[in-house]
């Protein structure tokens, strides 16, 4: 019977999905001009949906990004990739291979290194995939609680899509969630003749996001220092940036984060960065007779006048002496902390 019930549920919302982005579609110039929806009543804590709610269905999808505003997100992450036709995408990865079925529908589409690049791909190819829970290289799944169903289809979403989609829920629901745009990889794409930021920044503008009439809330971040700064100098963005502060070993850009994560550092990038996005073992270093152990990079960050976002939170991939997501969360948020992203938008 709970099996049951559960598919009921995610038919319907599967249907609820498909209808509003339907609606969407055909509202995204009337949303762009109508501006901001009502003004943001900021929480006391800012809870981002980390590629929707992806902690119970694949990441990304349509179908995630409902249910992350359903379950009253403040704000849903979009990361952003390139079709080979230029079309800014949402996924997290360079990659299809850990999220989709590309492997099946296109055996031999994979480069000499055997991986499966989205920029290989049309955006029409790339419509004929099918999203999944993610897995690793044995095929194995990372999060093994996680939604696996295998006889429901999820597809990959044009970025232009999921702002209207977003913008739409807003209207029904008459709520504000915001979004949280990532440019990815930006130096990599450069490398194979594309402009992520400039074709990032096109679509936005055309959902409306210019000037001081925005349709909702956005931040906008990226690993990149110079990618913000070029969105500060070339686009001139006046919605908050948020430089991301990435682990060396990860070669997300070549800069040194270990001296960003100092207060000098953290000083020098607040003339660009209105926000950090910090991963969460380099703000929490352990947990001692129950209590949680801090790094400095919360202290240096107020000094230096950044709120900082922490990433990313997950109920069934805990720290080693925290009890539950809800403690966590606290923690963070009693510590400082302005936001955090988590797969579980729900947890609070």
């Amino acid at each position: 019977m709970r099996l049951k019930l559960a598919v009921g549920v995610f038919s319907c919302l599967l249907v609820a999905a498909q209808s509003v982005v339907a609606a969407s579609m055909q509202s995204m110039d009337a949303a762009a001009e109508v501006g901001s929806l009502k003004t943001l009543s900021v929480p006391d804590f800012i809870d981002v949906a980390h590629r929707g709610a992806s902690g119970y269905l694949p990441e990304h999808s349509r179908e995630a990004t409902v249910m992350a505003h359903a379950l009253g997100a403040d704000y849903i992450e979009q990361d952003v990739q390139l079709s080979r036709d230029g079309i800014p995408v949402v996924l997290h990865d360079i990659y299809l291979d850990a999220i989709s079925n590309v492997a099946e529908v296109f055996p031999d589409r994979h480069r000499p290194d055997g991986r499966y690049y989205v920029v290989d791909f049309t955006l029409n190819h790339l419509q004929q995939l099918t999203l999944s829970a993610r897995h690793n290289e044995a095929g194995e799944r990372v999060y093994p609680a996680r939604f696996s169903a295998s006889d429901l289809t999820f597809k990959i979403q044009t970025l232009a899509e999921n702002l209207s989609l977003i913008q739409e829920m807003n209207r029904v629901r008459d709520t504000n969630t915001g979004v949280y745009v990532e440019i990815k990889a930006p130096r990599w794409y450069h490398q194979q003749d594309y402009d992520i930021t400039a074709s990032t920044m096109r679509v936005l503008e055309e959902a409306g996001y210019k000037d001081d009439a925005l349709p909702t809330p956005i931040y906008l971040q990226s690993f990149n220092p110079e990618t913000l700064r070029r969105l500060k100098r070339e686009f001139h963005v006046n919605y908050p940036l948020v430089q991301l502060i990435a682990d060396n070993s990860w070669n997300e850009s070549d800069v040194d984060y270990d001296a960003m994560k100092t207060y000098a550092g953290l000083e020098s990038l607040s003339a660009y960065a209105d926000s950090i996005g910090v991963w969460l073992d380099h703000v929490l270093v352990g947990v001692k007779d129950g209590e949680p152990q801090w790094s400095g990079i919360l202290d240096d960050a107020s000094r230096a006048k950044l709120p900082v976002f922490v990433y990313t939170l997950r109920a069934d991939d805990l720290p080693d002496g925290v009890s539950s997501h809800k403690q966590l969360r606290e923690w963070l948020k009693k510590a400082g902390a302005v936001g955090a992203f988590s797969d579980f938008p729900d947890q609070k």
